[in-house]
C-alpha cells in the first residue's frame, strides 16, 4: 500500500473526514467519562451546559477564546507559509511585558490613543521575539522548531526575573507580579459586570483582516505559494526569505496581542501564570481550523467551551477535568489524520 496525492479533493471528502474525526472524538470522550465513573451522556451534557448553558457561561467561553483566537491566528499564518512557529507562548509573554511597561508609564497622557499605542508596542515585541529564530533560519539554516520552542522557556525565565526584580509591584505584599495598569489603560468590558472585554472584538477584527490578507493581497498569495512549494515559489521570483520575515513579523505580532488582551483586558497586571498554555493550545486551534483564519474563531470557541464546560462538569459530576485535555489531544490527532485522508488516498502498488 502507498499514499497517492489527490489533485482536487471533492467537497464531500474535504468536509466528511473532519466531521468524522469530530464524531469519533465525541465517542472517545464518552468512553473516558464512563471509565472515570460518570454517565457519558450526562457528562457531555454538563460540558455543553457549562460552556453555553447561560449568559454567564457563554460570555466566559468567549472570554477564554479571546487569547486562543490570537495564538491560533499566529500559528495559522506561520504554518500556512511552512514557518513552524512553536513559540507563540514566548511571543505572548513578550507582548504582555511591553503592555505592562507602557501601561504603567506616562502613556495615560495620550488619552484615547494610548491603548492603540500599547497594542502596537506589544505587537512589535512579539514580532521581534519571533524574528530572532527566523533570522537564524534564513541566514544559517537553524531549525525554527527548536529555537522557537526553547524561546518559550527563556521567556518564562525572563518574566520570572522581572517579576522578582525590576517589575515587581512594591505594593504586592511580596507576590511576584507587576504593578497594575492604570485604570484608564484597560480594555472596557463588553457587558457590564462580566469579564468579557473588547479584546474579543479585536480578535474578531484580526481574524477578518488575516482572511482578507491571505485571499486578496499579494503578500497573502506569496505566503501561500511559499508554503505550498518553496522551490517553485523561488523559481517564480518570489523572495523566499523576505516572505518568511514578513510572515514572522505578522505571526509574532498576533501572538503578542494575546498577551496584550490578557493584561489590558482581564488581569490588569503581569504574573508568571498569565498563560496556562495559550501558545501551545493555539496549535490545536489552528490545526482544527485547517489553518483557515475564520475557522480559527470557531475552533477557538470550541476549544474554550471544552475547557470552561469541563470545569463546570467536574464540579457537578465529580469527573476529573483531565478529560478535557484528553478530548483536545484526541481531536488534534484525529484531525491531523483527517487532513491527511482528504489530501491522500491509499492505493495498492
Amino acid at each position: 500500500m502507498r499514499l497517492e496525492p489527490i489533485a482536487n479533493p471533492s467537497l464531500a471528502r474535504s468536509l466528511g473526514f473532519p466531521a468524522l474525526a469530530i464524531c469519533v472524538t465525541v465517542l472517545v470522550a464518552s468512553g473516558l467519562a464512563a471509565i472515570a465513573g460518570g454517565n457519558p451522556l450526562q457528562t457531555l451534557g454538563l460540558i455543553v451546559q457549562g460552556a453555553a448553558g447561560s449568559k454567564f457561561a457563554l460570555l466566559e467561553t468567549l472570554n477564554r477564546a479571546t487569547p486562543l483566537i490570537f495564538t491560533g491566528l499566529a500559528i495559522a499564518v506561520a504554518f500556512r507559509a511552512k514557518l513552524w512557529n512553536i513559540g507563540a507562548e514566548a511571543q505572548l509573554y513578550g507582548g504582555a511585558i511591553v503592555t505592562v511597561i507602557l501601561g504603567t508609564s506616562a502613556l495615560s497622557n495620550f488619552g484615547g490613543a494610548a491603548l492603540p499605542l500599547i497594542a502596537l508596542g506589544a505587537m512589535l515585541a512579539g514580532a521581534v521575539v519571533l524574528l530572532v529564530p527566523v533570522m537564524l533560519k534564513t541566514r544559517y539554516g537553524v531549525d525554527e522548531v527548536v529555537t522557537t520552542l526553547l524561546l518559550n522557556f527563556i521567556m518564562l525565565l525572563l518574566v520570572s526575573y522581572l517579576l522578582e526584580g525590576p517589575m515587581k509591584d512594591p505594593m504586592g505584599m511580596g507576590w511576584p507580579k507587576s504593578a497594575p495598569l492604570d485604570k484608564d489603560l484597560r480594555l472596557p468590558r463588553i457587558v457590564a459586570g462580566l469579564r468579557l472585554h473588547w479584546g474579543f472584538g479585536l480578535a474578531l477584527i484580526s481574524a477578518a483582516l488575516i482572511w482578507f490578507l491571505q485571499t486578496r493581497t499579494t503578500l497573502g498569495y506569496e505566503m501561500r505559494a511559499v508554503g505550498f512549494n518553496p522551490q517553485a515559489a523561488r523559481f517564480a521570483g518570489i523572495p523566499l526569505n523576505r516572505v518568511l520575515v514578513k510572515t514572522a513579523l505578522l505571526s509574532g505580532g498576533l501572538a503578542a496581542l494575546a498577551g496584550f488582551s490578557e493584561v489590558a483586558g482581564l488581569k490588569g497586571h503581569l504574573s508568571l501564570d498569565l498563560s496556562p498554555g495559550f501558545g501551545y493550545t493555539g496549535i490545536i486551534v489552528a490545526m482544527l481550523a485547517l489553518l483557515h483564519p475564520l475557522g480559527v474563531v470557531i475552533s477557538a470557541i470550541f476549544v474554550a467551551g471544552i475547557f470552561v464546560g469541563a470545569d463546570s462538569m467536574s464540579r457537578a459530576a465529580q469527573v476529573p477535568t483531565y478529560i478535557a485535555d484528553m478530548l483536545l489531544a484526541t481531536a488534534l490527532l484525529l484531525m491531523v489524520l483527517a487532513i491527511g485522508l482528504t489530501k491522500y488516498r491509499m492505493v495498492r502498488g
